[in-house]
C-alpha cells in the first residue's frame, strides 16, 4: 500500500506549479506511456527512477502535457532534459522582477519578449515563459540539431508558432552578437550556462550525482546523466566564470536594447567575480535572487544599464 507524503517542494517559488509532489494519477491519465517508470519505493511513496534519463523524459512530457498544454514533446537522445519544477522557478522569478517596475505588477502578454540563450533542444524556458505569462520568446543555439528539434516541437504545438521564433548562433565565441540586431528591443535576457570548464570536469560531477541518486550501487565509472546534456550543454572553455564574464562585456553593447539582462549562476564563489566585472561595465542596477530546489541551490544574478525611470517607461 502506498503512503501518502504531504512533505512537498516548499522551497519553490509560491506560484510554481510544482510546489507540491507529483499527482502521478493524474500525471499518468494524461500521459499513459508514464505508468511503467512508476514504483514504489521503500518508503512506499510513488516516485520514478530519477537516475534512468528515459524516465525523466517521460515525466517531462506528463508535466507539460498536464500542467501547460504541450503535446508531442520530445528531445534527442543525449540532449539536456531540464527538471520542470525549477525551470519554472526562473520563469516566476523574472515576472517578479518585471513587476518591480510595473507598480507591482506581473507585466503579461505578447509585448513582453524575452531571449533564452541557449535555449537547447527542449525549448523549455520559452514554453513554460509563454504557457504561464502569455510572453513571447527569441530561442538561441549553438547547435544546429537543438535548433531543429525545438521547430518541431513548435509545429506540433501550433500555439507556439507566433510566441517563439529561432536563431542558430553561428559563432559560437559571441553571445548576443549575430542575435541581437540595431531595431531589436528584449524586456529580458535568460541563460542556463555551461556549468563546467571541461569535459572530464563535467563527467566527474555527472558520476557524483549518480552516486547520490543510487548510493547502494557499485560505483559507476561511464555514468549516465540523468537529464542528459550533449557538450555544448554541460561544457565550455572557462566554464561558468568564463560565459558569464563573456555575457556581461557583451551585453554592454546592447545596454539600452534589453530591460533586464540575466543569468543563472550555480557556484556562489563565481559571485564576487561576477560582481565586479558589472561595475567595469557600469551596470545601473545588479541584483542577485537566491533560488532552492529541493537539496540544491542555485541565484539568478540580474543587471540593467537603465535608469528606474527608463526601466518604467520601457515598452517593446
Amino acid at each position: 500500500m502506498k503512503a501518502k507524503d504531504n512533505s512537498g517542494k516548499n522551497n519553490l517559488h509560491l506560484r510554481n506549479l510544482h510546489r507540491s509532489r507529483y499527482d502521478f494519477e493524474l500525471l499518468i491519465s494524461n500521459c499513459p506511456e508514464l505508468k511503467t517508470h512508476v514504483f514504489i519505493n521503500i518508503h512506499g511513496i510513488e516516485t520514478i527512477d530519477f537516475s534512468n534519463p528515459d524516465s525523466v523524459k517521460v515525466l517531462n512530457k506528463s508535466l507539460l502535457q498536464t500542467y501547460y498544454d504541450i503535446q508531442n514533446w520530445d528531445i534527442p537522445k543525449n540532449y539536456l532534459c531540464p527538471p520542470i519544477p525549477g525551470r519554472a522557478d526562473y520563469i516566476h522569478y523574472l515576472a517578479d522582477l518585471l513587476a518591480e517596475a510595473n507598480n507591482g505588477n506581473i507585466p503579461l502578454g505578447s509585448y513582453v519578449l524575452g531571449l533564452d540563450i541557449g535555449t537547447g533542444a527542449n525549448c523549455i524556458y520559452p514554453i513554460l515563459g509563454n504557457a504561464i505569462y502569455d510572453w513571447c520568446f527569441v530561442g538561441t543555439d549553438i547547435d544546429e540539431i537543438a535548433i531543429k528539434n525545438c521547430a518541431k516541437i513548435i509545429e506540433e504545438n501550433p500555439k507556439l508558432t507566433e510566441a517563439i521564433s529561432l536563431q542558430q548562433q553561428t559563432e559560437s565565441r559571441f553571445i548576443f552578437k549575430n542575435i541581437i540586431t540595431p531595431e531589436d528591443r528584449f524586456t529580458f535576457t535568460m541563460c542556463n550556462p555551461p556549468f563546467h570548464a571541461s569535459a572530464e570536469e563535467a563527467n566527474k560531477t555527472t558520476t557524483r550525482k549518480v552516486a547520490n541518486l543510487n548510493p547502494k550501487e557499485k560505483k559507476i565509472t561511464n555514468p549516465v546523466l540523468n537529464f542528459g546534456g550533449h557538450n555544448a550543454e554541460l561544457w565550455c572553455n572557462g566554464g561558468e566564470i568564463g560565459f558569464i564574464t563573456q555575457m556581461i562585456y557583451e551585453s554592454a553593447k546592447y545596454a539600452m536594447q534589453c530591460q533586464w539582462f540575466t543569468t543563472l549562476v550555480s557556484k556562489r564563489d563565481n559571485l564576487s567575480s561576477i560582481y565586479k566585472t558589472l561595475n567595469k561595465v557600469n551596470a545601473a542596477s545588479i541584483k542577485t535572487i537566491d533560488m532552492a530546489q529541493g537539496q540544491k541551490t542555485s541565484r539568478i544574478v540580474a543587471w540593467t544599464f537603465l535608469s528606474e525611470a527608463q526601466q518604467k517607461s520601457w515598452k517593446l
